[in-house]
């Protein structure tokens, strides 16, 4: 500090006339001069008489925002910075100094043309470093589309001849809640890329909002617009969500030509025709020209497919009001009594919308059509709306008890009534997308979870040596039966739940042959007593080896996988082993997969014997050839034997294809009916489950 930034003003005046040979301007500023105005200064409005003003210079009442010599005086130390003038560029450079002991600032001030000292590299870097800092200030970080502050600061007053739309995620705020944030991160990067990929260079894509863009087209021919906010809202749809295979999205789109207005006029008229577009979702609305709020807009994707409404009342005038009110909007279908009504629903099922039910009417009234809605679990996917001169408290109590989404007494209201029924469709219309969406989220995870199980048992059935199907036949058997069990008994009160997780676990029940020595697996003979004794031992082993999974253990997904391989083999009888538990001692996930293991043994070639048909299985499983099972599964495998049949009728080479292009499916409920199918992963081989096992 002493040396080189302390001197004398005679010093300090030398120095400045050596700079001046390099710099365009020198200037020596004190502490009144740097960041500060004097109220007289600008009451005279006379910035020409204020030549110690460290701003005037930049043509500026007031200091720069930034400004480097406040800093370096403040600092006490030289700052640099580029700073424009008009189309100037300007090298700016701040140096304390004191002198004579008092606090100065001297500013060099360098203009960058031709002629600077940069070269072409220093240019380049130059060049480089603006844009990137533009880049940084205008780009949304998530999406790559430019940001709100380039809309206000660079288009928002523009004059312009140019296609200009509003586009809208669709649910969005679903896709948060369910998936978690992250998700919802992806999703708009998927959106913003597919957008950028459709559209042209010398159009502007803004990052409008949370999840609402702005797409700038200019000159622009008004059909090939509308084409292409088409096209993007399709590519859109079609969409691959990474990492969320199942999820489709949407958007809703307004657009309008502008013609000599300025961007943000325009804009707030694509905004509204987005909202009428969002009435519909998945939808594009266009208008041309000056704006018209009479005008309902022109829908480009497809015409408005009207929503169907069930009117169930005995008094034709009764339905010949409602439908007066309502036809506008929705297409009717009258029915004029309960059971006409619930004909009707076994037909249409969920293409109606909802339904306006009478109470008291002949045949069957109101409440008898609503007992059969619940037992058969419509209501769950059909709204009720009671509509009824019976406006009693009890009434309508039992009602709402019966699962009713609103009750509207007579007389009717025209503007209630539509607006009850319009808020009651869109309701459960949201309700319909939210469990979409989760259920697609229990897909994703139950697909990961059954891969990994599939890709474990893999391991192990490729120390066999043998080309199959057997992990994936059990998994598919296991399913059948346990869906079949459910339906003719609640003896073993399977759950839906419990029933997924049976059927998953099964594709690890001969976990524990990895224990195995090869030789005896890969044996193409029948297997020595002392070897078939080895062999009895892979199921203690793949027991042992999901007991001692610590973090897991007790995961109800582990407790199903080890009773599966520990006691798949037992027999009802009490003859199987590891154990010799008789009857229901066995639990029921190991007697299902020990029914399906003998009869896929059965029907399948092994190294050691042929394949029986399906008819041979049955009748040697049925004679107790290969020992005793729970007589009920026994039926249960009666009962969906046509099934089975079918699905392991396949030749080889085509249930091997039909694998590879299968992915496993999550088990549904449906109603009181189960569903399970299923599969594992790719390629699956045989074990040698050894007929010759059960010697």
């Amino acid at each position: 500090m002493e040396s080189e930034n302390s001197m004398t003003m005679q010093q300090a005046q030398e120095k400045m006339k050596v700079y001046e040979e390099v710099f365009d301007i020198v200037r020596l500023l004190d502490e009144n001069s740097i960041g500060k105005i004097k109220k007289q200064d600008v009451n005279d409005n006379d910035i020409s008489m204020l030549p110690c003003e460290c701003y005037s210079f930049w043509n500026k009442t007031h200091p720069c925002d930034n400004c480097i010599s406040l800093k370096a005086f403040n600092e006490k130390s030289q700052r640099t910075k580029l700073e424009f003038l008009d189309s100037d560029i300007y090298e700016v450079i701040s140096k304390y100094v004191e002198i004579d002991g008092k606090p100065y600032v001297m500013e060099l001030l360098k203009q960058l043309d031709d002629d600077t000292m940069l070269d072409l590299e220093g240019h380049d870097k130059l060049l480089s470093k603006l844009t990137m800092y533009t880049e940084k200030l205008y780009k949304d970080a998530l999406t790559g589309a430019y940001n709100r502050s380039y809309y206000e600061d660079e288009i928002k007053t523009v004059n312009s001849s140019a296609g200009v739309a509003v586009i809208d995620l669709d649910d969005f705020k679903l896709y948060n809640d369910t998936y978690g944030h992250n998700a919802g991160d992806i999703v708009l990067a998927t959106v913003a890329k597919t957008i950028r990929k459709s559209i042209r260079k010398n159009d502007v894509f803004v990052r409008y909002g949370g999840d609402e863009f702005v797409l700038v087209m200019p000159k622009i021919e008004e059909e090939t617009f509308n084409k292409k906010l088409e096209e993007l809202k399709n590519n859109i749809h079609s969409a691959d969500i990474p990492g969320y295979t199942r999820l489709k999205l949407s958007v809703s789109i307004g657009g309008v030509i502008a013609k000599n207005e300025t961007v943000e006029d325009a804009v707030a008229r694509a905004d509204k025709l987005m909202y009428q577009a969002k009435n519909e979702k998945d939808m594009v609305v266009t208008r041309n020209g000056a704006f018209d709020e009479d005008s309902m807009g022109v829908l480009h994707e497809r015409e408005r497919i009207k929503q169907q409404i069930l009117i169930v009342d005995d008094s034709e005038m009764n339905r010949a009001i409602l439908t007066e009110m309502l036809k506008s909007e929705y297409k009717i279908l009258e029915a004029c009594n309960g059971e006409e009504c619930l004909n009707m629903i076994q037909q249409y099922g969920t293409g109606i919308s909802i339904v306006l039910l009478d109470i008291v009417m002949s045949k069957v009234d109101g409440f008898q059509v609503l007992s059969v809605m619940n037992r058969n679990h419509w209501i769950e996917d059909i709204p009720v709306v009671m509509i009824s001169s019976e406006d009693s408290e009890s009434y309508i109590r039992r009602a709402y008890e019966m699962g009713v989404s609103d009750y509207i007494s007579r007389p009717f209201d025209a503007k209630i009534v539509y607006q009850r029924v319009s808020n009651t469709i869109k309701l459960y219309a949201k309700q319909r997308r939210l469990i979409t969406l989760i259920t697609d989220q229990i897909y994703e995870k139950e697909k990961n979870n059954r891969m990994m199980i599939g890709i474990l048992s893999q391991i192990v059935e490729f120390r066999n040596g043998e080309s199959g199907l057997h992990v994936q036949n059990i998994n598919i058997l296991t399913g059948m039966l346990i869906e079949r069990l459910v339906q003719k008994t609640d003896k073993y009160n399977i759950t839906w739940a419990e029933g997924v997780i049976i059927t998953t676990a099964s594709a690890l029940h001969d976990i524990g042959k990895i224990g195995i020595d090869e030789k005896i697996l890969n044996k193409p003979g029948k297997l020595t007593d002392e070897e078939f004794e080895i062999m009895k031992t892979h199921t203690v082993i793949g027991a042992s080896i999901l007991e001692n999974l610590d973090v897991y253990r007790n995961e109800e997904l582990v407790k199903t996988a080890r009773d599966i391989c520990r006691w798949h083999h037992e027999r009802y009888d009490g003859k199987g082993y590891p154990d010799g538990l008789k009857g229901d001692e066995i639990p029921i996930s190991a007697q299902v997969v020990s029914l399906a293991d003998v009869y896929d043994a059965l029907v399948s070639k092994r190294v050691y014997k042929k394949s029986f048909t399906h008819e041979q299985a049955m009748k040697m499983i049925l004679n107790g050839e290969c020992g005793q099972f729970n007589p009920i599964l026994l039926e249960c495998l009666v009962d969906i034997q046509g099934r089975i049949k079918e699905e392991m009728s396949y030749g080889l080479d085509e249930r091997e294809q039909k694998q590879r292009n299968m992915s496993m499916q999550t088990p549904k409920m449906l109603g009181n009916n189960w569903e399970f199918s299923g599969g594992v992963s790719d390629k699956p081989n045989l074990w040698q489950f050894g007929y010759n096992e059960e010697k």
